[in-house]
């Protein structure tokens, strides 16, 4: 078995899709890209749906504290070249890349959640 979707509740889904799509090379699957709703597909065919807040019937428009999704690169590297991407991009990745319970990543906020770049190091 194998966890294959996920949906994110998100305030503004435009700026997230494109997120996605630029730094985590996600692929927009909506053939009408909207404001509402979109479906991505990661590069090992994960599927991500964005779909935006005043979906939540409740009006739970928050995720708990430590709530975040996260990324594994395949090198220290790979993660300070993220880093430096996203900071060129515009995105607030203020956290410096640094050593993490037996990893090196680091964590920034976006939209409504935490998004992790990290990569585990080897002993």
């Amino acid at each position: 078995m194998q966890l294959n979707h996920l949906n994110l509740s998100v305030q503004d889904v435009p700026a997230t899709r494109a997120l996605f799509e630029t730094y985590f090379d996600f692929t927009c699957t909506d053939p009408k890209p909207n404001d509402a709703l979109s479906v991505l597909k990661g590069p090992d065919n994960f599927v991500l749906v964005l779909m935006h807040q005043r979906f939540n019937e409740k009006g739970n428009h928050t995720y708990p504290d430590a709530f975040h999704i996260g990324f594994y690169l395949d090198s220290q590297a790979a993660v300070n070249q993220m880093h430096e991407r996203l900071l060129q991009g515009g995105i607030p990745a203020t956290q410096a890349p640094q050593f993490m319970r037996k990893t090196y990543g680091f964590y920034f906020s976006f939209d409504t959640f935490l998004i992790e770049v990290t990569t585990p190091v080897n002993d």
